[in-house]
């Protein structure tokens, strides 16, 4: 399986509210920035070229995910799964980790994308920094059998 994990591009600041509702639907209406929007078409465009026309794409409800994803020009679904305070148990159960047979794209936030990237590699600590905008894509594979997971690739918008 190949899980390809999107980080949100570059979102408009958080207006602050002492409502915890509120804070979190502003939370959620927060939209790209110009140079966010830039970064996504660039990193869109590269992963359309990698991406086999059947892969999966699952997009947090968030609109700075939404509109990350729009700049690929391909169906999706939006999860609740993917929501900002969700973890990466719930990530990892949506696309199905390792078993699903097709790619699976997630446009989603930190710290769970960093938190997935962590635990699929093996990694001692519990988290990773992903980039705003980075892809990162791993592969799940068996060899000897046992389990491995590949890092494929690690990809910003700065270097494409």
């Amino acid at each position: 399986m190949d899980l390809i994990l999107w980080r949100h591009a570059d979102a408009e600041d958080a207006v602050p509210s002492t409502d915890p509702l509120e804070a979190q639907r502003r939370d959620l209406a927060r939209s790209l920035t110009g140079r966010g929007q830039k970064h996504a078409a660039r990193m869109a465009n590269w992963l359309d070229h990698q991406l086999i026309e059947s892969a999966k794409v699952f997009v947090s409800p968030a609109l700075r995910c939404e509109q990350t994803a729009l700049n690929l020009g391909r169906r999706f679904k939006l999860c609740e799964q993917l929501a900002p305070e969700r973890t990466a148990d719930d990530l990892l159960a949506l696309v199905q980790w390792p078993e699903s047979r097709v790619p699976v794209l997630v446009v989603g936030h930190q710290p769970t994308l960093g938190q997935v990237a962590a635990r699929l590699l093996g990694l001692p600590q519990t988290e990773l920094s992903v980039r705003k905008c980075a892809v990162w894509w791993l592969r799940s594979r068996e060899r000897d059998g046992q389990r491995q997971t590949v890092l494929l690739a690690v990809q910003s918008p700065d270097l494409l």
